[in-house]
């Protein structure tokens, strides 16, 4: 029987995949599809669900940002969440609003260590019809 347990959310950790997360969504805002893209595991196993889409594999992510809109200058994270476990493994979740938009969007991505550094396996974004308090 496995009864060991995975260390959870090590400052240094922490630390680390938050940089990242900001990197990403600096790009996000900046509508850069190229940086976008290199913050997702090149692997046809990468995932990403979308309001109106669900891209599997980093090829078809890559070509869906190229010609995406870009988010609304106006987004702004409400709340994000950092789970880390042991020094490879993270899952990043945030709370978005879109300026005066209605609603509020939710994001989830799970992030792994690689040798080149932390990368998107998995992503998942969805919208709340109204906007919880």
């Amino acid at each position: 029987m496995h009864t060991s347990r995975p260390a959870t959310n090590r400052q240094d950790t922490v630390t680390e995949v938050r940089a990242a997360f900001e990197r990403y969504e600096a790009a996000l805002l900046a509508n850069d599809a190229r940086e976008l893209a290199s913050w997702f595991w090149d692997d046809a196993r990468t995932v990403r669900y979308g309001i109106a889409e669900s891209l599997y594999g980093h090829e078809a992510i890559t070509a869906w940002r190229a010609t995406a809109d870009p988010v609304p200058a106006s987004r702004r994270l409400v709340t994000t969440v950092i789970t880390t476990f042991d020094d490879s493994c993270a899952v990043v979740d945030c709370e978005f609003t879109n300026g005066g938009a209605p609603g509020r969007g939710r994001q989830s991505q799970t992030w792994v260590r690689f040798d080149d550094g932390w990368k998107i396996v998995s992503a998942h974004v969805s919208m709340l019809e109204a906007v919880l308090d």
